[in-house]
């Protein structure tokens, strides 16, 4: 399930290249996110809206969860803190996939 949320988050943010994040640190982050609020074998969509700026995302909020009351909203909320945003600003809409199974 790792390797499938990593390819899903990359490829949602693929227009956000050019970032230094470290993809360890990364999957570090998303495994404590999923970890502590949801659970891996349910399967997921949460569209979030935030600012991007200076390569980081802020003010993010909720405004698509297919799995409400699972904790998906929390865990996507949470692996926000950590996604790359490169150069892009302004408001940004950051669909994230969990695809369960495991």
């Amino acid at each position: 399930m790792k390797k499938s949320i990593v390819a899903g988050l990359i490829a949602a943010s693929a227009l956000f290249a050019g970032s230094s994040v470290n993809a360890a640190n990364f999957q570090e982050q998303m495994d404590r996110c999923l970890s502590r609020f949801a659970n891996t074998k349910d399967a997921a969509s949460v569209m979030l809206e935030c600012t991007a700026d200076a390569g980081k995302l802020s003010g993010c909020k909720v405004v698509e969860d297919s799995a409400a009351g699972k904790g998906f909203d929390k865990a996507a909320l949470c692996i926000a803190e950590a996604l790359p945003m490169g150069s892009k600003s302004g408001v940004v809409k950051v669909p994230l996939k969990f695809p369960g199974g495991n």
